[in-house]
């Protein structure tokens, strides 16, 4: 007798396409492996970089990112979705719009606007104002680099204490989490900021002593999706604290797969 396949749960990435395989979807992919849960991609954003750094990023047309985002989730067990760098104000509103009709499915806002090496945007300047109207309100938790929260606040976030301060504005204009990471703080430890409507927590680990690393963003809000698809009782604090430890394991053992910039595995 025949055993029936095992059931898997999936984990979705809407976001950019890296050639060289160091960040965006295919990072994100790496993450939800370490995660336990099966990678299903839908790319809103081409680009043209390696680990030297982003040449160029053109966004796709957002009619054909929501129709592949929808089939996904018609007909797969999608318990998660990641969405990436989307490249454009159109993607944004409606990749929102579809986060918003699958309210119940968590979902992990990572959106990059410049890249670790290189100087291409990978957000439109003109979507600004939709990202933080429409898509980090629908989402489950924000993650987001000091230089990002600078953006979306106003105000420079060097210190720990900047961070708790950008976390809870940023929950006060509508999200729900908000994770600001501590790759760009200074101080012997790497602290996140983690908001949740009215709480605070500090999510602390060594601060290593590593060369600049491609994808690690991506990475930790995949990692953090992807718990959240395979254990959907955890709470956000937990996934975060479970992403946090396996990415900073990962931190202490990057690759080199070419050019300046290193890689994390798994």
């Amino acid at each position: 007798m025949t055993k029936p396949p095992t059931q898997v749960v999936c984990a979705l990435a809407i976001g950019g396409l890296d050639p060289g395989g160091g960040a965006g979807v295919l990072a994100d992919m790496r993450g939800f492996e370490a995660a336990g849960a099966f990678g299903c991609v839908v790319v809103a954003l081409l680009t043209v970089q390696s680990t030297r750094g982003v040449v160029s990023a053109r966004a796709l047309p957002a009619e054909g990112v929501a129709a592949a985002t929808r089939e996904v989730l018609a007909g797969q067990r999608v318990r998660a979705i990641k969405v990436g760098a989307l490249g454009s104000r159109a993607n944004i509103v409606a990749v929102a719009r579809l986060l918003r009709e699958h309210a119940e499915i968590p979902a992990v806002v990572d959106t990059p606007m410049l890249p670790t090496r290189g100087r291409t945007a990978l957000l439109d300047e003109r979507a600004l104002g939709a990202l933080k109207r429409e898509l980090l309100p629908a989402a489950t938790l924000v993650t987001v680099n000091a230089l990002e929260a600078e953006t979306l606040v106003g105000g420079r976030v060097a210190t720990t204490r900047d961070a708790r301060r950008a976390a809870t504005a940023l929950v006060a204009a509508g999200a729900r989490a908000v994770l600001v990471k501590a790759g760009h703080l200074r101080g012997a430890e790497a602290v996140d900021v983690l908001a949740v409507r009215h709480e605070l927590f500090e999510i602390g680990a060594p601060r290593l002593r590593i060369p600049a690393v491609h994808g690690a963003g991506c990475t930790l809000a995949s990692l953090i999706a992807g718990r959240l698809a395979v254990r959907p009782r955890s709470s956000i604090v937990d996934a975060v604290r479970w992403g946090k430890r396996v990415h900073h394991a990962a931190l202490s053992r990057l690759v080199d797969v070419g050019g300046p910039l290193r890689v994390l595995a798994f």
